[in-house]
């Protein structure tokens, strides 16, 4: 393509987000209360964009990880329960109460100060408690859980909105771990006072009814990332990058491209250079194996990825010169890009840099 729609002349990159593609994924998985997961800075996206979007279409549930990230969307989503995964850290209670934000309690310390911090302060603070159920980074252990079990009184002071696990491998629906997590859980829930479950991420909301609960929490499915890996994507595409060719040379069968000289031409070759690189977040891991598109038309990516550069072979597209833009993710999504580097799609997202030219469609 000649020329990008969203570009100027002072930007040599262009990253497009639909937001209404973010919305109509989470109406897609919708079920009930549904929670839109914006930690990350909304998986790279631009949470101050996005969490507006989708509060503007009746999302009244979200989550964080850490408590800077839920400040800097507080004000834009008046009324919506905003929590905050990683805990409550010691110290923050009274920025935790003060600004409405729902700690993920995953420690019998957490529960301990923050049901203190609400009888001092003689009124009930919501919170969410964290049940590890096998992923063993977070949450209540067993030994914790029989504690609480045995005195659920330490939850006093507190309105208990949800409890919550942490599914391990829910993309991989014949992981035993699965129904192994959801018995726990169950068990666990059993033990403790009445309170609504949340259970199912965005690949835990595949796995059939019996991961049903009160609250679901999607995240990577919001932004395109496929939920059902090795089956089609269920979800909208909602990024687009593009990178300005900056350079289109000759290079003579034999000679090299790139830092070390990791490709030879072996045929009279075109290449085109455009301005991405890893620190883009274009991983370096995708040199000599990722694809770019022009007008639909792939192009090898050859040699190395350097910090702000890359090389493409346009060899077969002659018309190709200085000035167009290439298409850097292509028909096949985030998830192809990523399968090209040897991630995963989250990783893809959270990478893009700063230097893109953001344009919210």
């Amino acid at each position: 393509m000649t020329a990008s729609p969203a570009a100027d002349s002072l930007w040599p990159t262009c990253l497009e987000i639909d937001t209404a593609a973010v919305v109509a994924n989470w109406q897609s998985v919708r079920r009930g209360p549904t929670a839109s997961v914006v930690k990350a800075d909304a998986y790279g996206l631009g949470a101050t964009k996005i969490a507006p979007a989708l509060h503007a279409a009746g999302c009244r549930h979200f989550f964080t990880a850490h408590p800077s990230e839920a400040m800097a969307i507080r004000d834009l989503i008046p009324g919506a329960m905003l929590a905050v995964l990683n805990g409550l850290w010691p110290g923050l209670e009274t920025d935790f109460a003060a600004n409405d934000l729902t700690p993920v309690l995953g420690t019998l310390d957490e529960v301990d100060r923050w049901a203190a911090h609400a009888r001092q302060n003689g009124r009930a603070l919501p919170a969410i408690l964290h049940i590890d159920t096998g992923m063993n980074r977070l949450g209540l252990d067993a030994s914790e859980l029989e504690v609480l079990a045995a005195d659920p009184a330490r939850l006093g002071g507190l309105t208990m909105r949800y409890v919550m696990t942490h599914l391990v491998s829910s993309e991989c629906p014949a992981d035993a771990i699965n129904e192994t997590q959801r018995i726990r859980f169950a068990a666990a829930c059993a033990r403790l006072p009445a309170m609504p479950r949340s259970l199912a991420n965005s690949s835990g909301l595949f796995l059939g009814a019996d991961f049903d609960s009160e609250l679901s929490r999607p995240g990577a499915a919001l932004y395109g990332v496929n939920p059902t890996p090795g089956q089609p994507n269920p979800q909208r595409s909602v990024v687009r990058l593009r990178a300005r060719v900056l350079h289109v040379r000759d290079v003579p069968q034999g000679e090299s491209v790139g830092y070390n000289g990791q490709w030879t031409a072996v045929r009279p070759s075109r290449i085109a250079t455009v301005s991405v690189g890893y620190a883009d977040g274009y991983l370096r891991s995708l040199s000599h194996r990722a694809t770019a598109y022009f007008d639909d038309q792939p192009v090898p990516l050859v040699g190395r990825v350097s910090m702000d550069l890359s090389t493409f072979d346009v060899t077969e597209v002659p018309g190709l010169a200085a000035g167009h833009w290439l298409d850097m993710i292509g028909p096949g999504g985030v998830d192809a890009l990523a399968a090209e580097a040897g991630t995963n799609g989250y990783e893809i997202l959270t990478s893009l840099g700063r230097r893109y030219k953001r344009v919210y469609l």
